[in-house]
């Protein structure tokens, strides 16, 4: 297969997986950790108006499928792109992070659980995601 194209599929590929990875934790998340009253995690308007209630127990598992679906979508563009594996990796972290800020500012959510998610969860797991794909070939 001509290996740009192999690239691009790659690429693809890790951003279908992994934000099916991020979605099922998030769902996870919201029937293990219920929402504050009034909030409904399907609305962001919900969201947004009830934002000042959440506590920090309410950030664990957005910031889990943030890494976990960054993670995974990386090591798949990794492991299955051509070349410049390390690169298809960051085209993935930069993506979910586009993503997270759009969110972020989208639901203002305070300043401190937002830092976390922004500097941890991306382009850190991006890189972790490409060197487990590094290991697996």
């Amino acid at each position: 297969m001509n290996p740009i194209l192999r690239n691009i599929l790659a690429v693809i590929g890790g951003i279908i997986i992994g934000s099916v990875v991020n979605m099922g934790i998030v769902m996870l998340g919201t029937n293990l950790i219920s929402p504050p009253l009034g909030a409904d995690s399907n609305d962001m308007e919900s969201i947004k108006s009830a934002i000042e209630l959440y506590e920090a127990k309410h950030y664990i598992f957005p910031f889990l499928a943030h890494a976990l679906g960054t993670l995974t979508g990386a090591f798949i563009a990794a492991r299955f792109g051509a070349t410049r594996k390390m690169v298809l990796a960051m085209i993935i972290g930069v993506w979910f992070l586009i993503g997270g800020i759009t969110t972020a500012y989208m639901l203002g959510t305070p300043a401190l659980p937002t830092a976390v998610d922004l500097v941890f969860a991306y382009i850190p797991m991006a890189w972790i995601g490409w060197r487990l794909a590094r290991r697996a070939q």
